[in-house]
This record gives C-alpha cells, sequence and structure tokens, in this order.
C-alpha cells in the first residue's frame, strides 16, 4: 500500500507524472536471454535486470522511464527547475553544473536526476538495491530540447522527449514496466501516484480534411470511403463533413496538425507508386511594375554601367569599426554572435563596403569601385528601424590602365558625378541638392548632404583621416549612402513638344563670395529669367589671380529657347538684365570685368 510521495512544481514543463514503489526486488537476479538479445540487437547493452526493463519498455513502446533506489530519497520526489550553480553527478560519472532552467527530478534535500536526460549517480540502482521507485512522465519537449547538448550529452531518452512523446503512454508503460520487473525481480508492487495538470497537456489536434484540396495536391480523385478506411486503420477519429472530413489524430500520432499531414498520410498509405504524374497548372500573373517607380535590378544596371561592382556583405559588423564609421548611433548588440568579428548589427552599410575595400587594396587592386543595397538596423525608442539603403565607395585611380589616358585617382566630385547620375535616372534631377554638412565620420572640407525636396535622404563625402586610421586605410575613400526609397521615386514621362526654333545663349561671368553655393546662383537664375530658359549649366570656376581672395568667379552658360517662334536679342538681353539685378540685390554678385 506504500504510495510514492510527488511534488510537481514546474507542471509547464512536466504535465504529468507517475511514480510506484516496487519493494523486495532482486536485482541480482539474471536478465532473460530474451531480453538481453533484443536489447543487443538494438545496440544496447545488457547492464542490470531493473535497467534492462526500464531500456526494453523504451524499445517496446516508445516511453522512457527511470528507476530511482527509494532508500536514497530524502522525503519524496519534487519536480523543479534546478537552482542556478547546483551540482549533480550523473549516471556516466560525470558531474554537471545545472543551469536554472534545466529541469530536474529532485527529492526534499538534492537533484536526483536531469529530467528527460539521465538519471544521478546517487539515487542509481545499484547491487544493494532493495526498493525501486518507477518513474515515467510527460515532459514538454521545449522544456528537453537543447538541454542534453548544452551539457555535452545525448542519450535515447532526451532523443524521445526533444521529437516527441505520446503524452498518454506513461500509464500503460508504467503498468508493463512493473509487469516485467515482477516477472524477473521479484518483489510487490504499490499504487500509482499520478499527478498531471490536464490544462497543461497537449490537445489532441482536430484537423479539416477536403475532397478538393486532396485532389489538387495527389493529382487524384480518391473514392470517400478509401479515404475513410485508410484513417480510420491509422487510428483516427474520422467525422464526414459536406466538404470532406473532420478528423482528431491519437495522441500518439502528434505529428499530425494541420491538413497537409492527413493527405501526405494518405499518400503513403495508398501507394506512391500508384499516384499519377501529371504537371501542375497554376495562375502566375506578372507582378506589377509600377511606373512611378524604379526597380532595383534597374538601379543596379545603373550602377554596374558606371563601373562599380556590387557587394553583398555581412549584417553583423566588427563593433569597433562600426563605432568609428557611425560614432552617434549606438549600435545593437548579437546575444550569440558567430565571432568578435561580427558582435553588432550594422547602422551604416559603410561598414561592410570599407572592409572589402581594404581587403582589395591589401592585394595590390589599383581601383575599388564597389555599390551595395541592403538593410541598415538602427535602434529607436519604439524598437529595431531596418531602413533600406544604397552604399557607394570608390578609391585608387580614376579609370582603368591604358596608354589614352593618363593615371588619376579619383576625388569628390567623382563619386558627385555617379552619384547625380543616379539621382537624374529618375527624371527629377531638380528636386535634388548637395548641401555642405558635417559628419563626425567624413572629412570636414569634403563632406554633403543630400537632400530631396529640403528633406535628408543621405550623405556624400571622404573618409575622415583619424577614421581611415582607424579602419586601417591608407589612400583617400570616397562614400556615399542614400535612402533607398527615396530614390527609387520616378517621374512619370510626359509628352512635350520639341521647338524648331533657333536656342539663344548668353554665358555670364559672377564674381560672388566664396561662401555662396552654386545651387543660391542657380535658384536666383531661375527665379527670374523667365519661362524659356531651358539649359543652365556651369562650366568654369575660377580663384586667384585677378579675384578678391574672398571672392570666386563662376562661368555660366544660359540658354533660351521658345516653343513656337524664335526669340529677339531685346528679349533675351532683358531676361539678362533682370537675371544680373536680382543676383546682385539677393547675393552681392557683380560680373566679372
Amino acid at each position: 500500500d506504500d504510495k510514492a510521495s510527488v511534488d510537481v512544481i514546474a507542471a509547464e514543463a512536466c504535465p504529468r507524472y507517475l511514480g510506484r514503489i516496487v519493494k523486495g526486488v532482486n536485482v541480482k537476479a539474471e536478465t532473460p536471454l530474451w531480453m538481453v538479445e533484443k536489447l543487443r540487437r538494438s545496440g544496447i547493452r545488457s547492464i542490470d535486470p531493473v535497467v534492462d526493463i526500464t531500456n526494453y519498455v523504451l524499445l517496446e513502446l516508445g516511453q522512457p522511464m527511470h528507476a530511482f533506489d527509494l532508500n536514497r530519497i530524502d522525503g519524496g520526489i519534487r519536480v523543479r527547475l534546478a537552482e542556478e550553480g547546483e551540482k549533480l553527478t550523473l549516471l556516466d560519472g560525470q558531474e554537471v553544473e545545472l543551469t536554472a532552467d534545466t529541469l530536474v527530478i529532485a527529492d526534499h534535500a538534492k537533484p536526483l536526476a536531469m529530467a528527460g536526460v539521465m538519471g544521478g549517480e546517487h539515487s542509481g540502482v545499484n547491487g544493494e538495491t532493495q526498493d525501486l521507485l518507477l518513474e515515467a512522465a510527460f515532459f514538454n519537449p521545449i522544456a528537453i530540447a537543447g538541454r542534453a547538448r548544452n551539457y555535452g550529452l545525448h542519450t535515447d531518452s532526451s532523443h524521445r522527449f526533444e521529437r516527441g512523446v505520446d503524452y498518454n503512454l506513461a500509464s500503460t508503460a508504467m503498468e508493463r514496466a512493473t509487469q516485467l520487473v515482477i516477472d524477473i525481480c521479484g518483489g510487490q508492487a504499490g499504487p500509482v501516484t499520478n499527478v498531471t495538470a490536464e490544462d497543461k497537456l497537449p490537445e489532441a489536434a482536430t484537423i479539416t480534411l477536403r475532397r478538393k484540396r486532396i485532389e489538387q495536391v495527389l493529382s487524384l480523385t480518391m473514392a470517400d470511403n478509401e479515404v475513410t478506411d485508410i484513417l480510420v486503420r491509422l487510428g483516427m477519429d474520422t467525422e464526414a463533413s459536406t466538404e470532406g472530413w473532420t478528423v482528431t489524430a491519437p495522441s500518439y500520432r502528434f505529428d499530425m496538425s494541420i491538413e497537409a499531414d492527413l493527405i501526405e498520410e494518405l499518400a503513403r498509405i495508398y501507394g506512391y507508386n500508384r499516384l499519377p504524374v501529371r504537371t501542375p497548372a497554376a495562375a502566375t500573373p506578372l507582378a506589377k511594375a509600377p511606373e512611378s517607380r524604379m526597380a532595383i535590378r534597374d538601379l543596379r544596371r545603373q550602377m554596374i554601367a558606371r563601373g562599380y561592382q556590387e557587394a553583398i556583405t555581412y549584417s553583423f559588423v566588427e563593433p569597433e569599426l562600426q563605432k568609428a564609421l557611425d560614432p552617434e548611433r549606438e549600435a545593437l548588440p548579437l546575444l550569440n554572435p558567430i565571432s568578435a568579428d561580427m558582435g553588432v548589427m550594422r547602422t551604416t552599410l559603410l561598414t561592410g563596403l570599407v572592409s572589402a575595400a581594404s581587403y582589395n587594396l591589401k592585394r595590390q587592386q589599383p581601383r575599388v569601385r564597389l555599390f551595395e543595397t541592403g538593410l541598415r538596423f538602427v535602434p529607436e525608442a519604439d524598437g529595431l528601424k531596418q531602413i533600406p539603403t544604397l552604399a557607394m565607395l570608390v578609391c585608387g585611380n580614376r579609370l582603368t590602365q591604358g596608354w589614352s589616358e593618363q593615371e588619376a585617382p579619383v576625388d569628390f566630385f567623382d563619386l558627385k558625378g555617379d552619384v547625380e547620375a543616379l539621382l537624374a535616372r529618375g527624371g527629377n534631377a531638380a528636386a535634388y541638392r548637395f548641401e555642405s554638412a558635417q559628419h563626425p565620420a567624413l572629412h570636414p572640407g569634403q563632406t554633403a548632404r543630400v537632400l530631396k525636396n529640403g528633406e535628408p535622404i543621405g550623405w556624400i563625402g571622404a573618409l575622415h583621416p583619424a577614421t581611415q586610421k582607424k579602419v586601417g586605410v591608407k589612400q583617400p575613400l570616397f562614400v556615399a549612402e542614400l535612402d533607398l526609397e527615396a530614390i527609387r521615386g520616378i517621374a512619370v514621362p510626359e509628352y512635350g513638344d520639341i521647338s524648331k526654333f533657333p536656342e539663344m545663349r548668353r554665358d555670364l561671368a559672377l564674381v560672388v563670395e566664396q561662401s555662396v553655393q552654386v545651387d543660391q546662383v542657380f535658384d536666383g537664375i531661375r527665379s527670374v529669367a523667365g519661362d524659356y530658359l531651358t539649359k543652365l549649366n556651369l562650366f568654369d570656376v575660377y580663384v586667384g589671380k585677378g579675384i578678391d581672395p574672398d571672392r570666386k568667379s563662376l562661368a555660366l552658360g544660359l540658354t533660351w529657347q521658345h516653343p513656337s517662334r524664335t526669340l529677339t536679342d531685346e528679349e533675351v538681353n532683358n531676361s539678362v538684365e533682370a537675371v544680373l539685378a536680382h543676383l546682385s540685390e539677393s547675393i552681392g554678385a557683380t560680373l566679372r570685368g
């Protein structure tokens, strides 16, 4: 009548625990030859009759079990999570230091076994054991998964529990093990203590199976009675419905959860070789390609056409390099990085491109032109923001080596020209501006903020010499980073008449303050030059002899053209006078003498 005392504290991890006391057993009895041979053929060595019985039940029914020496248990069984740093010597003699997420079978004083993995040496059955406590339980696979590997272990028990065990099997296994113990070792068995948290046990899956779906997946129309027969023979409870069947899987079929699982079983039992071979047919409409949005592939082609090569770098980057290139942002650290060089998520794509450029330059590549499209990961107060971005990098020679061209290094304006060409690809180049700015990782005299309709969308500039030193590159690197979504907008083409009348051009040499930006001059000209100004370009900048050191000379070309008649000199001269008057008043510009 002795009953095991069981207290399940971690019911979420162990919804069902069965224990039974068996007294007066003879552990020195000989294991029957048929059992020894069965175990041997299954690759398991015979140890003693009690251990052999638990191993045999595992093979026979699929339920892992364990037997404790009852006299080595203090107070009763407690199923709980281990305390951090608690130690346990396992049956193989290995002492492990348990972590707080490890489920253990313990008594009132100490841990006895690592639940679902391996028993402890102290409470294990030995040659002096007379009384047993048999254990059969259902452990949540999530609570067992990975625990054995964390301690460098791999056992049959952990292998089963990780992949799933029938949650209704423990009672049958307990009775079968008890019978074998009494038959082989003798003794008397007490009642079973069953501690079950019904609300924590898995629920039998109820799945809707449709006739049309069977035909669609298997290209076969199966008779209703054949489908029902196969499912019933597999142990499923089936109930017919208008569209097919409602199927409840038995507890031992924990691999059944969705309709496709049932269809796979039908195909398996029906016979794969009997299934017809048909070419699948499906409606595959073309994805919409909005005319007002540039495809990523077109952007890549544009970059390749300008001599760039696409790079694909890791999103995980080296923390120090990340800090050097984006010192104002705190990158998101990884909990389990692949290596020390991949410890944080990139907040800028330049981290990967600079590393790639450094790698190529160290291998005597004289000319590097790289670009990358991808996500950068910026931590914000409301979470991690993932921003699609385009990054560009140039260094080395401007052109490939050849007899017709002199070697010259790239500069800021080479990269700026490539960026402008890319922005002009959308047909709305006037929406973009380059504004002198400061960036902690870029050269203070060669840095610009890229604006679209007044809103910042990126940066362009040369790496700061101090940053170059940190990343281990000696020659200048010129980089750009742009918001990808902002530059993908395309102005929808509109028809415009082509004038057959001649153009009229005037060249102006204006002297302005050094601080005046060309965009200011352009904006001033366009505001007063009239509707027929068709072209405006800067073709020379002069600073030196004959010019005040605080001023510079800008040579501009202005072109007018009327769509339906020839413009007169007087009209053009009036426009030029209006331009000069406005620029003189707004920015203090004068004509160069």
